[in-house]
């Protein structure tokens, strides 16, 4: 893997904890961890409107009862909003139609979080998803390793629907540290049969306490091979949460990153992190 470059791409003033987003035709759509709506903000005019993924929705929901919108993936017109899982308020699944501009479903996870749970060996206290990914016919989910077992685990399930039987499979991954602490994944995206991943390093042995932010750093796994091809750090003091892609070719990829900045100021920075390809 080459060189890469990260920079400050703009300022969305209205949304909060950013834990998530998804790039398409100059939109980019965004939740956060702390948020009840989807948020859909438009590059070219900086319009930013927002849509309320379950009742009563805020833009900020006090810790012990929020969602915990974690992760956002697609497929085809729909968005698929998962909810960590770390606490039994955490279990929702939200689809969206993209075309209509609203919530179509609602789903209870804490069945299928459960066999997930068991199946990948890891404690209800350590299980928390924050990365989702969806290609139509398998689901990629990350499980973060910032509990007291550390299990960064990627599942693989393969259903079309989530409520439809499915085959499991888990791979365990052993990131690298930074300053002494190891990384943990926080989100990831599909790019010709490769998962580019995030991860973060934070001070913390808890799915639910916040730590300091030591930095962050992208990698990539071969679907083929369930291993990983590379891993870069790219920030000392960044607590990235979500990536899309922004671009790509045969020499370089750019990708957008929100950042989790743990606070309820309602500002999220956009940055653009462009990787060279060998």
């Amino acid at each position: 893997m080459g060189n890469f470059a990260l920079e400050l791409l703009f300022q969305i003033i209205g949304i909060g904890s950013a834990s998530g987003l998804f790039y398409k035709d100059n939109t980019l759509l965004l939740i956060g961890d702390n948020s009840g709506f989807l948020y859909e903000y438009h590059l070219d005019s900086s319009d930013l409107k927002q849509y309320p993924l379950i009742e009563n929705a805020t833009a900020n929901i006090p810790k012990s009862i929020k969602p915990d919108f974690e992760s956002i993936t697609h497929f085809q017109d729909t968005l698929y909003i998962f909810g960590s899982g770390s606490t039994a308020k955490r279990n929702t699944m939200v689809e969206f139609d993209l075309n209509q501009k609203k919530k179509i479903a609602t789903n209870n996870l804490v069945d299928l979080y459960a066999v997930m749970q068991s199946f990948g060996n890891i404690k209800p206290e350590d299980f928390n998803l924050e990365g989702a990914v969806y290609d139509g016919e398998n689901w990629y989910l990350f499980n973060r390793g910032n509990g007291v077992g550390n299990r960064n685990v990627l599942f693989t399930l393969h259903a079309k629907k989530l409520s439809d039987e499915f085959s499991l499979l888990s791979n365990n991954y052993k990131l690298p540290k930074i300053k002494g602490v190891r990384s943990t994944f926080t989100d990831a995206v599909l790019l010709n049969d490769k998962l580019y991943f995030l991860a973060t390093a934070e001070d913390t042995k808890s799915t639910y306490t916040d730590g300091e932010v030591l930095g962050s750093l992208i990698g990539r796994i071969d679907l083929e091979t369930m291993k990983i091809d590379f891993t870069k750090k790219i920030t000392s003091t960044h607590k990235f949460e979500g990536i899309t892609v922004f671009s790509s070719s045969t020499k370089q990829i750019e990708f957008l990153l929100c950042e989790d900045k743990d606070t309820d100021e309602l500002k999220t920075d956009i940055y653009k992190l462009t990787l060279d390809l060998k």
